[in-house]
This record gives structure tokens, sequence and C-alpha cells, in this order.
């Protein structure tokens, strides 16, 4: 016998294991002599009324055996002597687009100017305690890209850009827990992430393809508008039948070599602004409406907020970004001179903070003045701003705070809040960070906040400065069927640093999509 079940339950039932088991015996009238398998399918958490309730599809079987939760089979072919093709950057586009490749018999050969997950550790490490920033690997740069260690959440909503069951399925097959495929907000963890990004690596490595870390391409090999291969820092050059450029968000250099080149670029929408950090008890009694904690079943609570205000007649959108409940804030520069902040979560958000980017669109009247720069307008802002926040902190990575509601009132915080942020805070105007189109929309966006939220702009919210890469101001146009650039053939733009996904999922999904159509033309010319 199978069965399937559409649940509402209290949280002390859904999500204690035993306690549920225990329900659905109950409740279809079962014996435990009938030895049934019940396993969850599908969770969600509906905190809309004050009494939480946890929507939960689950499957009964009895006297049979359940089809397996993944059909996906860590086998991969051997492309050891196969046509090799070529893939800039070892984030989540570079390695799904490695492993898609390999699956339609091509040889990937990954380039990453940064280090593998284990040894980026070290650097990591400098950032926080010593200050110092390694242009090559940090919390960008490296083994997984950005994602590795920016919380791992696999939320997306681009479910027509390719199979998220697939993607979750891979995820899982290299070590990711079960549960991502249940949750409707799955989340692997930043703590989890790099044991599944190794994995992944070695399933490359195995099937024949190759990874070459501390390794940044430099130039790229074209010959009558057709990408032939590329050059690396130590002037050696690769030969492939197409390229993958899948350097992430904040590759500057490569946007750069691009312009230089006149291959074209041109500037997208992106947002900046800064982190705001709560307690992670004050977030959970809001969203939960408990009085005083979350209880032993609930996880962290999460929100996402968005609002719209306007800055000299124009509107703009002001909304929460990367939410990480339970999570810490980290410094994400690329570079020494600059601070750029970012959230993760472990596995357990077990921390006692709770940290959400907030954001300010950025609108075409705010790269006037840098007009002259072309494509590359957004990215002088970024740079000035992230700059800025590096010189007015005390130039190290100490990153520039305010309390939210010192921030509103236009006053500077003669005391600050303790934070998750390692390399500490200096409070400081952050009026003198953000310009006047950043600044006064989050203001008027962050009382609004307050009014949707009752407790938000409480003393014990602080912002800090600056979460400036949200995105990539700068896209690299391809075609739409194709993804190919539409004047260098061969060369395949993906990901988000190209500016065609905004996260893991969409990412991964981007770089099969691209491995796909590169593999498509190939054979077909």
């Amino acid at each position: 016998m199978q069965q399937t079940l559409q649940l509402v339950l209290a949280p002390e039932i859904a999500l204690d294991d035993e306690n549920f088991r225990q329900f659905i015996i109950k409740k279809l009238r079962l014996r435990e002599g009938d030895n049934p398998i019940i396993r969850k399918t599908r969770q969600s958490i509906d905190a809309r009324s004050r009494q939480v309730k946890i929507n939960v599809q689950a499957e009964v079987y009895v006297n049979e055996l359940p089809p397996a939760l993944t059909q996906f089979e860590l086998h991969y072919q051997d492309v050891t002597n196969r046509p090799q093709a070529l893939i800039v950057g070892c984030g989540p586009a570079g390695m799904f687009a490695a492993l898609r490749l390999i699956e339609l018999g091509i040889k990937p050969i990954l380039f990453e100017r940064g280090k593998d997950v284990r040894t980026r550790r070290r650097d990591l490490a400098a950032i926080n305690k010593e200050h110092i920033v390694n242009p090559e690997s940090n919390y960008c740069f490296g083994e997984g890209g950005a994602g590795t260690y920016s919380d791992g959440k696999l939320y997306t909503r681009s479910n027509k850009r390719g199979d998220i069951r697939r993607i979750l399925e891979i995820f899982v097959g290299h070590g990711a827990n079960e549960q991502i495929l249940i949750d409707t907000h799955p989340h692997i963890g930043t703590n989890k992430l790099p044991v599944v990004v190794s994995e992944m690596r070695e399933s490359i490595l195995k099937a024949g393809g190759e990874i070459h870390f501390d390794t940044k391409v430099t130039d790229l090999i074209i010959n009558q508008n057709k990408i032939k291969g590329v050059v690396t820092n130590d002037s050696k050059e690769h030969i492939g039948i197409g390229v993958i450029l899948a350097t992430g968000h904040s590759a500057r250099d490569i946007y750069e070599l691009l312009h230089a080149k006149n291959i074209l670029i041109e500037s997208k929408s992106f947002a900046m602004g800064v982190r705001i950090e709560h307690p992670q008890n004050t977030i959970d009694k809001i969203q939960y409406h408990c009085e005083t904690d979350r209880g032993p079943y609930l996880p962290a609570a999460s929100y996402s907020l968005v609002t719209q205000t306007r800055y000299k007649g124009v509107q703009r959108g002001v909304f929460s970004f990367c939410m990480c409940p339970g999570g810490f804030i980290v410094p994400a520069a690329t570079e020494n001179g600059e601070v750029v902040v970012n959230g993760m979560s472990p596995s357990r958000r077990d921390s006692p903070y709770a940290n959400s980017g907030i954001v300010v669109s950025i609108e075409e009247e705010d790269l006037v003045p840098y007009k002259e720069l072309g494509p590359m307008a957004g990215l002088q802002l970024q740079k000035e701003i992230e700059q800025a926040a590096c010189k007015l902190a005390g130039a190290t990575q100490t990153a520039p705070a305010q309390l939210a509601t010192d921030f509103v009132k236009g006053k500077i915080s003669t005391q600050l809040r303790d934070t998750s942020y390692q390399p500490g805070l200096q409070s400081v105007d952050l009026y003198e960070v953000l310009p006047p189109n950043i600044a006064f929309p989050l203001r008027d966006a962050l009382n609004d906040f307050g009014q949707k939220m009752r407790g938000y702009m409480s003393r014990d919210a602080q912002l800090i400065g600056v979460e400036s890469r949200t995105s990539s101001p700068i896209r690299i146009p391809r075609e739409r069927d194709s993804c190919e650039h539409p004047e260098v053939k061969g060369l395949f733009p993906c990901g988000e640093g190209a500016g065609y996904a905004g996260g893991i999922m969409s990412a991964a999904m981007d770089g099969e999509r691209c491995a796909e159509q590169l593999v498509r033309l190939c054979r077909a010319s």
C-alpha cells in the first residue's frame, strides 16, 4: 500500500521525527507490526497567523519499498581523450558546466584564480584576523566561488532556466543532506558546502577533467572573431573547442580585459546598501509571534522585505537581500583598501545573530557622472563606495557601522552592539559612506520596514557597510538561444559574472545550459 498525505501540523509534531511517525500511524490506524515506511517529500513553514503551522507532504508505504528519493547516480564517463572545452572560474556555474560537459562527452579544463577549499581557509582567516586581503583568494575567489563561503542557500525563482530538482539531486549525490530535496527553501550551510564542493571536484578529476588552481586567465586568444583559447598568468596558451566564461560578479579584471579588447559588454541594473544585523531572537519574536524564544522545534526565522521610495523624483526599489538567519557577516573585499560585507549561515543556523542585505536599486541617473567610462561606470561607482567605507572605518577590514535608529535620525552612534563580524566595527556616519541617492532611500525604507515588522527598528539593530556586491554592474551579452557572445563565436558568458544568474542554483543551471549549447554548436559546425 502507498498513500500520499497533505498535512498542516503543529511544529512539535511536524518537526520531531518520532512525534511525526506516531501521528501518521495513529491517523492511518496502522500498527507498528505493519512496519510502515514514512517519509516527507515537501515541507514549509506558515507563520502568517499567530499559531505557526507546518505544511507537510508525506508518503506512507506499507508492505512495499518506496522508490529512491533521488534518481541521480554518481557515475560519469571517462573523457580523458575527448575534445576539450575551457571553463574560466570554478564557482557553481563553472563546476556544473564541467559536470554537464562530461555527461555530453567533452573534457572540461577549469581555470580558477583562487585556491581549493581547504587551502582557501587560511586566506579567509587572514582577512578576519590580520585584515589582509589576498586579491586572488578570498570570500569571492577560490574553489566553489562566492557561494562556498556565502551561506549555501539553494532557493531560486528561476524555474524556467533549468531543472531545479536535477541540480539538487546532484548536490545530494555529492554529499549534501537529502533534506534539501524536501524543504521549500533548501540550505546546505557554509560549513557543509566545502565538503560537497570537494566531492564535485573529485567527480570532475576522476572522469578525466582538469582543474588548475592558482591559475588566472590574463588574455583571450581570438582569431577572426572566434575564440580559440585563453592565456594564463604563467604565459601558457590553452586551446579548446569553446570557452565558458564563469568568473563570478567580482572578477573586475575580466571586464577590464574584455573592454580593452573591444569585446562588447554592457552596463546593467544592480543594487547597493548595507547589512542590517539583529539578535536572532528579535527576528524570531517578530516572525513567530512568540514572547520569549522560538522553542526547540522551529528553525531560526527569516524575512523578506521590499518597498518603493522616491529620491529627487525618481522611484527607487529597496529590498532585503540574501537574508541569513542564525548567521554571520563576513568581509567580502577582493582588494586591500576596500570594505565589502556579505552574509552566511552554517547548516544549523545556530548563531545568535540574524543579518540581511538592505539594498537600493542604482538607476541610470546615478551613473551620469561616470558616463565617459561607458559600461564600466557602475563598476567605478561600486569601487568608490567600497574605498570610502574602508577609509572612514580606519583603512583596515574594520567595517563602518551605525545603529539603525541613529541612522534614521541622522545621529552618530556613541556605542555599537555586539556583532558577528569578526574584523570589528567602527562607529561612523554612514551618510559619509553612502551617496545621497542610496542613503536617503535607505532611510525611508527602514522607516517603512519598521512599520511592516514591529520591533525591526529597535535599538538592537545596527547597519554595517557596505553591501555592494549583490550582483555585477556589468552584463556580458549573449544570444538568447545559443548563449554565445554576439561578436565572439565560441565564447559563452555564464552565471552571475555575466549577468545571467543571482545565486548558487541559477548559476548552476546556467552553467549546464551553456555547456549544452557549446556542445550543440560545436557538433553542428
